[in-house]
């Protein structure tokens, strides 16, 4: 069976991580994001897989490649304009099956889908959505059923006294080849505004799941994405590469200080005497983290140097940057690829240092 993934967006919101890399191949553990999803289409079955790409098109394909490495086919199409989610999907209309998935690229679950496909077969669906619960449903667009699964309406971003259900759409769709017909060609269209109403009472249902969502828009959600991986609370097979000690040491990398579980040692990383890594830390290839340095609940990814006695925590570090002794980088803080930061400084509160800024010696103090 076919999927379409949609990773046509320039990832404006995780910027400076997106800043210099397409974020669909944005690190995300120990590999590319996009082969999460890629990886989960998979294990359901689903092998060959169609990229509809925007921004930074070539570096998607140059880094997946024809997909053997992830056991599916790749083929890749390039939107010469924005076109809307539907405006995507009737872009790459010649190469579709009659029946196949279409799947948003920003999202990581682990949802049954084929309970989904099954359902959608059943009920001789035209088209079928993922639904998801979600704690706060005020931000998104609620989704109604009828006892048949069948969708009764949408209502968007509800006031919290008409809130009477928590399901979401989960950006995972089964579809008929019948529903291209209802897209124009060459222009803008969205799915959810344009196409979705048109098919209620026409053949859209809803597969309701309790499986694990999260749409990783901003660096907040990536650092609970990896959170959740190393801990186990989404099915992927990291879990198996950490094994029962939760903790993932890979040939080539020094330990001479702590490393805490659940956490993730990159080849040649280095942890220097008295360090302290751990929990939930990501070190990518040749990190090293600087004596009584201290790195908690972070991502420091490729060749980045930590200097003696900084303080990491609840942080991204993208890759080839340098951190000065006894320097903070805290409380969300995203620093982009090769950012040099001087010592004595504190980046807190959110903060984002875009890829290549050099900041000297004592220079912020959030």
């Amino acid at each position: 069976m076919q999927a379409v993934i949609l990773v046509g967006g320039e990832g404006t919101r995780l910027r400076p991580l997106t800043s210099t890399v397409p974020k669909p191949v944005v690190p995300l553990v120990d590999r590319p994001f996009i082969s999460f999803m890629l990886e989960w289409l998979c294990e359901h079955g689903i092998d060959d897989v169609i990229m509809s790409c925007g921004f930074l098109a070539s570096g998607v394909h140059n880094v997946l490649g024809d997909g053997s490495a992830y056991g599916v086919k790749l083929r890749f199409v390039e939107e010469p304009d924005p076109r809307g989610t539907a405006g995507a999907l009737k872009f790459a209309e010649t190469m579709l099956d009659e029946r196949f998935l279409m799947l948003n690229g920003d999202v990581l679950t682990d949802i049954d889908l084929s309970s989904q496909i099954d359902q959608h077969e059943r009920s001789g669906a035209r088209a079928t959505l993922a639904l998801v619960p979600v704690e706060d449903p005020s931000a998104y667009g609620l989704v109604h059923l009828h006892d048949d699964h069948s969708v009764r309406d949408f209502v968007e971003k509800p006031s919290s006294d008409s809130i009477d259900t928590n399901l979401i759409s989960a950006g995972a769709y089964v579809l008929e080849r019948s529903v291209l017909e209802l897209i124009e060609p060459s222009r803008n269209v969205s799915i959810e505004r344009e196409i979705w109403p048109q098919l209620i009472g026409n053949g859209l249902y809803g597969f309701a799941s309790d499986s694990y969502w999260l749409d990783i828009g901003t660096p907040e959600r990536y650092l609970q994405a990896t959170f959740d991986i190393l801990e186990g609370n989404v099915q992927t097979s990291v879990r198996e590469r950490l094994g029962d000690s939760y903790l993932s040491v890979s040939d080539g990398a020094e330990i001479l200080g702590r490393a805490i579980p659940p956490a993730m040692i990159g080849s040649g990383a280095q942890i220097a005497e008295g360090a302290h890594v751990g929990s939930l830390v990501v070190l990518g290839q040749d990190v090293k983290v600087g004596p009584n340095a201290v790195v908690e609940r972070a991502v420091i990814l490729n060749g980045t140097e930590i200097a003696d006695g900084c303080v990491l925590r609840d942080c991204i570090v993208a890759g080839g940057c340098r951190i000065g002794k006894d320097t903070q980088v805290l409380d969300g803080a995203v620093l982009g690829e090769g950012v040099t930061v001087g010592a004595d400084n504190v980046i807190a509160g959110g903060a984002r240092i875009f890829p290549g800024v050099s900041l000297p010696d004592g220079a912020i103090k959030f």
